[in-house]
C-alpha cells in the first residue's frame, strides 16, 4: 500500500524470514467480510512488483526512536522518516525450553509438529482457540488428550451450543474428503538440509494462514482414524520428564475408553502432564496452542512506548504509537481508541491485513498533511473461516463480549447442517455466529450495522420458513 501511495520514495521491508506472506485469491464477500488465502512467496516477487521496495532480510536488534534509527542483527543501521512495526506475536508457551513442548503459530512450528507426529502414539493438546480446534480435528492415528480451561471447545469463537453442534464431527470415524486446497505452497529450498541451529524455530517464522494444516500429513502411528478425549475446565499444573515421573511414584492414566473406566497406564512415556483436575497422562509430546503474546521485545529497550494490558503497543485511531513517526499494525499493537460498539480487536489474519492497509493510508495522510477517516472495516467485527469443514462466520459481539447479562440469544440449529445464533440487546442485533451454508451473513451484517429495532419480529427472526433475506432486502 505504501509503495503504491509513494512510488518515488524508498520503502524498506525488514524481515527476519526469507519469505513474505502474500494475500491471494482475495474476495470481498460483503461490506465487511473478506475471504482470502495466505501464501508464502519469495521476497523477490514483491521487489519485482514494486521497484521502490527493498526487502532487507535481517532481524531487528534495536530501535533508537529518538534518532529515527533501526539497528539490525547483521550490524547495519537504517534511518527512517516513518516507521510501522508489524512484528506480530509469538506463541504463549505453557513452559519455556522443554523439548517435549511444541508451540504452534507459524509454518515452521507446524512442520516440526508434523515430524514429531509420525512417531507419536499419544499427544496432549493444550489450548482452546482456532489452532487447537483445527489441530485436533485433523490429527488421525494418534490418541489425543485435549485439555481446555473452558466448559466447551472452541471458546474463542463459539459458545457451548456451537461446540455441541461441532462435536459429532470430532468423533466421526469416517471423513468426507476435504475440498481441494486452492493455495499453492511455497517451500524454502535447502532450508531443511542446512540444519537450522536448535532453538532457532522459536524466533522466526510468520503466522499461519487460515488453512495451514492442508498439505501437512497429520497422521500418527496407530491405525485408527480418530481418538480424542477432552478434559474440560482444567489447565496444566506440572510437566514431568520420564525420570522425574518415576521418582514421583504416582499413577498415570490410560486413554479413557468409556465414561467410567479409569485405568493405570503400564506404558512408560517420554513426558507426563499433570492437570489441575488431578489427572496425570503420559504422552509423546505436548502441543501448546494457548494463544499468542505481542512480539514487542526488540523495540521496548530505550523507548518509552505506551503498552496495553495485553502487552501490545498502544495505537490511536490513526495507528500511531505513543512515539513520534512510529506506527504499529497487526498482532503487535493494541487498539487503544474508543471502538465501535460492535467491533473488538482479535489477533487474526483478517485484522492484520486491514490494519496494515489502513496504517499505510494513515502514514501517507500524515506525510501529506491530510486528514483521514477511520476505515470502515473497524465499524463491525467480521471474520470468516472454516472449522471441521464447515463454513463459519462470526459477526459483531458474537459471544456477547462486554454486553454483561443484559442480552438475549436466539438459536436455530439443524443437526449436521447449520447452526445460527444471534445476540440481541434491546431489540437490536449485536452479533451472530453462522456455521454451515446459511447465506445469512449479508442480511445479518446489515441488521447489525444499521441497528434497526427488531423487537416486532421476535422469534420469527430465525424462523426457517420465513425468507429473512428477501424480507430485509
Amino acid at each position: 500500500k505504501l509503495a503504491a501511495e509513494f512510488p518515488s520514495e524508498d520503502i524498506f521491508l525488514m524481515t527476519a524470514s526469507p519469505v513474505i506472506k502474500a494475500v491471494t485469491n482475495f474476495k470481498q464477500v460483503s461490506k465487511t467480510l473478506e475471504e482470502f488465502d495466505v501464501e508464502e512467496q519469495p521476497s523477490s516477487l514483491l521487489e519485482k512488483r514494486y521497484p521502490n521496495i527493498r526487502v532487507i532480510q535481517s532481524a531487528v536488534k534495536q530501535l533508537k526512536s529518538d534518532e529515527h534509527k533501526i539497528c539490525t542483527e547483521d550490524g547495519k543501521e537504517y534511518i527512517y522518516e516513518k516507521l510501522c512495526l508489524c512484528a506480530g506475536a509469538k506463541p504463549k508457551l505453557i513452559v519455556e525450553g522443554n523439548p517435549y513442548v511444541l508451540g504452534i503459530r507459524d509454518t515452521d512450528s507446524a512442520q516440526a509438529f508434523q515430524k514429531n507426529l509420525t512417531q507419536a502414539e499419544r499427544i496432549v493438546v493444550v489450548g482452546n482457540g482456532g489452532i487447537a480446534l483445527e489441530l485436533v480435528y485433523e490429527i488421525q492415528g494418534c490418541e489425543v488428550i485435549w485439555a481446555i480451561k473452558d466448559k466447551a471447545i472452541g471458546n474463542t469463537f463459539f459458545d457451548a451450543g456451537a461446540a455441541e453442534f461441532l462435536l459429532p464431527k470430532l468423533t466421526a470415524e469416517s471423513r468426507e474428503t476435504p475440498i481441494e486446497c486452492k493455495r499453492t505452497k511455497y517451500t524454502l529450498e535447502g532450508s531443511e538440509e542446512k540444519g537450522r541451529p536448535r532453538g532457532a524455530s522459536d524466533k522466526l517464522g510468520s503466522a499461519l494462514g487460515p488453512d495451514w494444516h492442508e498439505g501437512l500429513h497429520l497422521k500418527g502411528t496407530k491405525e485408527f482414524s480418530h481418538k480424542v478425549h477432552i478434559e474440560i475446565l482444567c489447565e496444566v499444573k506440572k510437566i514431568y520428564l520420564q525420570q522425574e515421573f518415576i521418582q514421583l511414584q504416582q499413577t498415570s492414566l490410560t486413554f479413557p475408553k468409556g465414561e467410567k473406566s479409569v485405568e493405570a497406564d503400564e506404558v512408560l512415556w517420554p513426558v507426563y502432564v499433570e492437570l489441575t483436575n488431578g489427572k496425570i497422562y503420559g504422552c509423546n509430546f505436548i502441543v501448546s496452542a494457548t494463544g499468542v503474546v505481542p512480539n514487542v521485545e526488540p523495540f521496548l529497550d530505550g523507548n518509552n512506548f505506551a503498552v496495553g494490558e495485553d502487552g501490545g503497543l498502544k495505537v490511536d485511531k490513526h495507528m500511531h504509537t505513543s512515539l513520534p513517526d512510529v506506527y504499529a499494525a497487526g498482532d503487535i499493537c493494541t487498539a487503544a481508541w474508543e471502538p465501535s460498539p460492535v467491533w473488538h480487536q482479535m489477533r487474526l489474519w483478517t485484522q492484520a491485513r486491514q490494519m496494515g492497509w489502513y496504517a499505510a493510508k494513515c502514514m501517507a495522510a500524515d506525510a501529506l498533511g491530510e486528514s483521514i477517516d477511520m476505515d470502515f472495516s473497524f465499524e463491525l467485527f467480521a471474520h470468516i473461516t472454516k472449522f471441521f469443514n464447515y463454513k463459519v462466520v462470526v459477526l459483531g459481539k458474537y459471544n456477547a463480549q462486554g454486553l454483561g447479562s443484559d442480552h438475549e440469544l436466539m438459536l436455530r440449529c439443524t443437526k449436521g447442517h447449520e447452526y445460527v445464533k444471534v445476540v440481541m440487546q434491546n431489540g437490536r442485533m449485536m452479533g451472530a455466529v453462522l456455521i454451515g451454508e446459511t447465506d445469512l451473513e449479508e442480511t445479518f451484517e446489515n441488521l447489525i450495522l444499521n441497528q434497526m429495532d427488531l423487537s416486532a419480529y421476535g422469534e420469527d427472526l430465525l424462523n426457517p420458513d420465513i425468507d429473512i433475506e428477501d424480507y430485509f432486502d
